[in-house]
Order: C-alpha cells, then structure tokens, then sequence
C-alpha cells in the first residue's frame, strides 16, 4: 500500500517525506485555505518537497471551466495530479485529461457506482470517503471491499485511495481489503509507528543496557 499525506502543511510534508515512507501528497481547498497561501505556491512547493503525485484540485463545476483550470494546475509541475469532483462534467473532464496524458483524481466518491463510472472515465485515482460515510452510520470500509470486488472483475487500472481516514485501525483494514493507496493526516501517519509494547521494551532494553556500562561508539 502507498502512502499519501493529507495537508498542504510543506512544514509537515518535508519531515515525513524525509522517513523515506512518504509516496505522495494530496490537497483540498480547506487544506489550502488552512495553509493560508496562494494555491500556486503552496503546490509548487511540495512538488519540490516529493516527486511523488501531488492531488490539486480544481474548484470550477463546469466541463470548461475545469479544463481551463486544470491547464494551470498541470502547468505547475510534472508530477500534479488533477483533482476531479465525482460529477457528469467532472467525469467529463477526466476522460478528457486522461485521454491528454494528465493524472487525475477523482474525489467524493460515497458508492461503488460513483467508482465504477469513475473507472469508465480513465480516472488514475478514485477516492472515496471512509470516515464521512462511518459520520452518517454507514460503514466506509464496505465502500472499498465493494470498490475492490468490481475492479477487480473488470480488471480497471484505477487506484483506490483510501481518504477521510480517521484512524490506525482505517489504515490497517484498509490494507487487508486491498487499497492501493491510503491518504492519511500527518498524526495519523505518524500514529501508525507507535505501540506501548514497544515503548516498554525499549525503554526495559535500554536500562539494561545502561547497567552494562559499554559504548557501542
């Protein structure tokens, strides 16, 4: 499973990419209104950070308007991925941009319908949403079994990516469904290391250790 960060922190997405663990980076416009700068610079930036797909997405609606916006942000860098609402001229754009040679991600996925329609348009990554869908009592990792199932059958290239994770165990479960990717806040990324077994021992190794009186160095 491949692991993308969900910020537009540079700050957070420098000291991950830095663990050799990071494959990629997605945004939104509430990550981009909380990183307070202009969308441009902010891509820009993390582009240079990883050379692992970076997800900006568009915020027109229209078939026109997103192609005009999606010019600029491919413009940016060569490993911007087009961000795509899950909508007729979202799909639209995205059959048209996939066919130009440009990545694309298509977000706000909430069934397995929306999957497959996305799959028919050449989408590079579909993404659906756990942590809103288990929001409203349903279960968001059914979503991606039943995702996985169909293409699965068909035999799609599209890449699951796993998003509105909340939790370790979404990663974990995410992982044995079959997610290609799983796009994680960076708490949550970083949660993932932490065990109080592990603490414990290595805090037991090291006292023991220290008892020695040895140096390795």
């Amino acid at each position: 499973m491949k692991f993308f960060v969900d910020t537009a922190d540079t700050a957070e997405i420098a000291e991950l990419a830095a663990t050799g663990l990071l494959d990629g980076v997605t945004t939104n416009p509430s990550l981009i209104m909380k990183a307070g700068r202009p969308m441009k610079e902010v891509i820009a930036e993390i582009c240079k950070i990883t050379d692992g797909p970076v997800s900006a997405e568009v915020a027109a609606t229209d078939y026109d308007g997103i192609l005009r916006e999606a010019k600029v942000l491919a413009a940016i860098a060569p490993n911007v991925v087009i961000k795509l609402p899950l909508t007729m001229d979202g799909l639209k754009a995205c059959k048209a941009l996939t066919s130009a040679g440009h990545k694309t991600n298509v977000t706000l996925c909430f069934s397995a319908t929306q999957a497959l329609l996305a799959a028919k348009a050449g989408a590079t990554y579909i993404s659906p949403f756990i942590g809103r869908l288990d929001d409203i009592n349903l279960d968001g990792l059914e979503l991606i079994r039943e995702i996985r199932t169909i293409y699965d059958n068909y035999g799609f290239s599209t890449e699951i990516l796993a998003a509105s994770i909340r939790t370790i165990n979404h990663v974990r479960d995410c992982a044995i469904i079959g997610a290609d990717v799983a796009t994680i806040p960076p708490s949550t990324l970083k949660a993932l290391v932490k065990h109080p077994l592990t603490d414990k021992g290595l805090e037991t190794f090291l006292a023991d250790w220290a008892k020695t009186g040895q140096s390795i160095a």
